[in-house]
């Protein structure tokens, strides 16, 4: 941090002159927080009140998990408890592997979640289309391995109202709370969210050529 230089920082010119910068900049040169980079989708993005030690999660919470399947590139799965006070999403555990069949991976996700009530698993919906003439699609496989999902909603502009949703849960209420957080065991999740890049020919989507898999099932 700036007053981690007494000699620039007792001056006072040099901080005016930090405060003048672009958000990106002012946050990494005067408050040393450098895990928002240059053109990063998501700069709302602070370490300290997004990511939170891990707590028991009551068992009324509703429980819900998210994946996005990739067997060549990579599975992400996220589970999520709902805070029943203030609609807070809690984003407990993650998943992230990669050179899974979908079969594998139901039973990796139902060895995760055992003794859990899970409400509900979404799903990209074009694992529901058939791979080939004969036999089960991917969603197929994993529901007959007991591992349930729901498609998620793949409509034109369903990615930008999910990344505008996304904007609006990392933003803090009238009483310093966030609208969603992440145990700190979720580390690869907390490695990627803040450096996503914007998509260059469409600023209101993150870049789809950058790891994005655990964004995806966000």
């Amino acid at each position: 941090k700036l007053q981690d230089n007494p000699y620039l920082y007792n001056s006072g010119d040099y901080e005016a002159m930090l405060l003048s910068l672009g958000e990106v900049e002012r946050k990494q040169l005067l408050y040393g927080d450098w895990d928002i980079t240059q053109g990063a989708a998501f700069s709302e993005w602070n370490r300290k009140i997004h990511v939170i030690e891990p707590f028991d999660i009551p068992s009324d919470w509703t429980r819900f998990r998210a994946c996005d399947y990739g067997y060549g590139s990579r599975s992400g799965v996220l589970w999520f408890a709902v805070c029943p006070y203030n609609d807070q999403l809690v984003v407990y555990r993650e998943l992230y592997t990669k050179k899974v069949i979908a079969k594998d991976l139901a039973n990796m996700i139902l060895d995760e979640e055992y003794g859990e009530k899970i409400y509900y698993g979404v799903l990209d919906s074009s694992l529901w289309h058939q791979r080939g003439d004969t036999g089960p699609s991917l969603a197929e496989t994993m529901i007959a391995e007991g591992c349930r999902w729901r498609p998620a909603d793949r409509s034109k502009g369903s990615r930008v109202a999910g990344k505008n949703q996304l904007h609006r849960r990392l933003q803090v209420d009238d009483e310093g709370e966030p609208g969603i957080v992440f145990f700190d065991n979720c580390v690869n999740t907390i490695a990627q969210i803040p450096v996503l890049p914007l998509d260059k020919n469409n600023p209101e989507d993150v870049d789809s050529k950058s790891e994005d898999h655990l964004y995806d099932a966000l």
